[in-house]
């Protein structure tokens, strides 16, 4: 953590009002808006947004701006996409460097998960992250999963992906183990988030899945920083070009967040569609990493 940057706690609670000023710079860094234009759209002050977006991002507002129109220019130059979508849609690692996850083992035993992850001691806790309250879900091995609460969601209902409650967010993690033994620990959750976030610490991740979709969720890491992949791109990477659908799939399998970018695939269309944890965070931390990445 740098000195410009918040403490995690204060970063998550400045999440929702940042992921607003990301998509309002993102929208309109054309028209490089001025401080004072950009504070009055979130409703600060220009000196308190200047203080808190800098502590948040990492890089000040006027910086940020800098950072899209390199990065988008670049990708002009390189791609003939937009320059919206080539703002938008990119990736790099933030706070827990990409290249410094390592995946230590598969989390369950195939009988294990086979039987709902019966006989599994799983730890689900509340910790924040910089986008936001983070749902965890820890075994002794490492992490399991990790989502994102928000707590203006209403409550889940149908196929509805925009927004989970405590609740809903500790329910759609445990759900996938449901025979395991799983208690609530905040302590731990919030040790393994100040660990990784704070401190820089490799974080070990504890999976389960099919070998095709450990296949898939390690190419997802080898996603190059700045850079997205569709999934017909990530079918190929893994030796199966006629398997975009399936790899559609398992990314959105995918139980680990942000550490296992699946923000960073994209359909074929580029568009910014079907993250599980929402649109409007998927697109907050690819804007955020494209900052970071130029």
């Amino acid at each position: 953590m740098t000195e410009m940057t918040a403490p995690l706690d204060e970063r998550a609670a400045a999440y929702d009002r940042m992921a607003n000023a990301l998509k309002y710079l993102g929208d309109t860094w054309r028209d490089w808006p001025d401080l004072a234009s950009v504070a009055q759209q979130m409703n600060l002050s220009p000196s308190h947004f200047q203080r808190e977006f800098t502590r948040w991002a990492g890089v000040s507002p006027k910086q940020f701006q800098a950072a899209l129109a390199h990065a988008a220019a670049g990708d002009l130059l390189r791609n003939g996409v937009s320059v919206l979508d080539a703002s938008l849609e990119a990736g790099l690692s933030g706070p827990g460097r990409l290249h410094d996850l390592f995946i230590a083992h598969e989390g369950l035993t195939p009988g294990e998960a086979k039987a709902g992850g019966r006989g599994a001691d799983l730890l689900i806790g509340r910790a924040p992250t910089p986008f936001g309250e983070g749902a965890w879900l820890i075994s002794p091995r490492g992490l399991v999963a990790l989502g994102f609460i928000d707590e203006g969601a209403p409550a889940r209902t149908g196929f509805e992906h925009q927004g989970r409650r405590e609740a809903d967010a500790f329910a759609d993690l445990a759900g996938r183990y449901p025979q395991a033994d799983i208690r609530r620990d905040d302590a731990a959750a919030l040790k393994l988030a100040r660990q990784v976030f704070e401190q820089g610490e490799v974080l070990p991740v504890a999976l389960y899945g099919t070998p095709f979709r450990r296949q898939i969720w390690r190419a997802l890491l080898e996603i190059p920083a700045g850079t997205t992949a569709t999934y017909g791109a990530l079918a190929k990477a893994s030796g199966n070009p006629k398997a975009a659908r399936a790899v559609g799939a398992a990314v959105g399998a995918n139980p680990i967040s942000w550490f296992i970018p699946c923000h960073r695939a994209l359909a074929a269309d580029g568009r910014l569609h079907n993250y599980h944890w929402g649109v409007d965070r998927k697109r907050a931390m690819l804007t955020f990493e494209r900052a970071h990445a130029a």
